[in-house]
């Protein structure tokens, strides 16, 4: 399906010719949440007459219709796809903005979101926010640990402040800096006292006849896991439980005779010696590097430059060792 064709053009301050008003945005993203007038108007507290007069002199005033009304409520078509994903972007800046002058007001150095796949938040990130905290102890942090196909869209849409991640195929990346900071090498996991542990060397034809703990299909991880054994012209193991969640894996793996797969940084953390062992693999196996992630259009707060600032001087000092 492809966008329908209109020939009048926007001028660059559209917004100040249309009036645009946070009314505007603030229903436009609860159309979308809720797809029915009714329930949208009483989400923001005004009647649906008023709603529906927001929204039709909005469409008026784009001269295009956002959203198609049917029996079941409303649903956004490509113009409406467009204003709702914007709307919300903005509508998140302004939140944000909020945030960080109330927390200047009250002698804070404000907040910073920050995305990261497992492998730098178990290193990287934990050395940068101890140091940053100790220069601005007021700043408010969040992290959130996720792959990259979810990182990305939340750092575009104005929810993160910076990532540390992949760029996933299909974003353009001519709109974010990419500051490559490394590959994160594979370990296989058992527990300690496996029967693949009473052989020095185990091969890896003899590790598929057991039972795996493994990130799901598509994962980035998971897709390297497949390379190595088509790599030794393996057939992927039969018995499978598919979680991202490392804890998850572990926990089967500490409990049984499943195997698992994660990263060298992240297995010297959370596997006790005691407990887990980490099988030599054919040769070495890395995954995609990743890096430091921010959006090129858009300036840094004055916590997240300050973070970022202590994330690059932890990476210069991991090069230099």
């Amino acid at each position: 399906m492809t966008p329908p064709a209109h020939d009048g053009r926007l001028t660059p301050d559209w917004f100040l010719d249309v009036r645009l008003k946070c009314r505007h945005l603030q229903l436009l993203a609860a159309l979308d949440e809720h797809r029915n007038l009714h329930r949208a108007a009483a989400s923001l507290a005004i009647s649906q007459p008023a709603a529906s007069k927001l929204l039709a002199e909005l469409e008026a005033r784009l001269d295009v219709r956002l959203f198609e009304r049917h029996a079941r409520g409303l649903d956004p078509n490509w113009y409406g796809e467009i204003m709702v994903r914007r709307a919300r972007s903005m509508l998140s800046e302004l939140q944000q903005t909020g945030d960080e002058l109330n927390a200047l007001r009250a002698g804070n150095a404000g907040r910073v979101s920050v995305g990261t796949v497992m492998d730098p938040a178990v290193t990287l990130l934990s050395q940068a926010l101890e140091a940053t905290r100790s220069d601005l102890p007021g700043l408010k942090v969040s992290v959130d640990v996720d792959v990259s196909q979810r990182l990305i869209p939340r750092l575009v849409e104005g929810e993160l402040d910076i990532a540390l991640c992949r760029i996933p195929a299909g974003f353009d990346h001519g709109q974010f800096v990419f500051e490559e900071i490394g590959e994160e090498v594979i370990s296989l996991i058992c527990r300690h006292g496996h029967p693949l542990t009473a052989t020095a060397a185990p091969e890896l034809v003899e590790m598929i006849d057991y039972p795996w703990s493994l990130q799901p299909p598509g994962a980035l991880m998971r897709q390297r896991f497949d390379y190595l054994l088509s790599y030794h012209g393996l057939a992927p193991p039969k018995q499978v439980v598919d979680t991202p969640d490392i804890l998850v894996s572990l926990a089967l793996v500490a409990a049984s005779d499943t195997l698992t797969v994660t990263t060298r940084e992240v297995a010297e953390l959370l596997c006790d010696p005691q407990r887990f062992c980490l099988l030599p693999t054919p040769q070495p196996v890395n995954v995609q590097p990743y890096g430091l992630v921010t959006l090129r259009a858009k300036r840094l707060s004055p916590g997240a430059a300050a973070l970022t600032t202590q994330l690059r001087e932890v990476i210069r000092r991991r090069e230099i060792r």
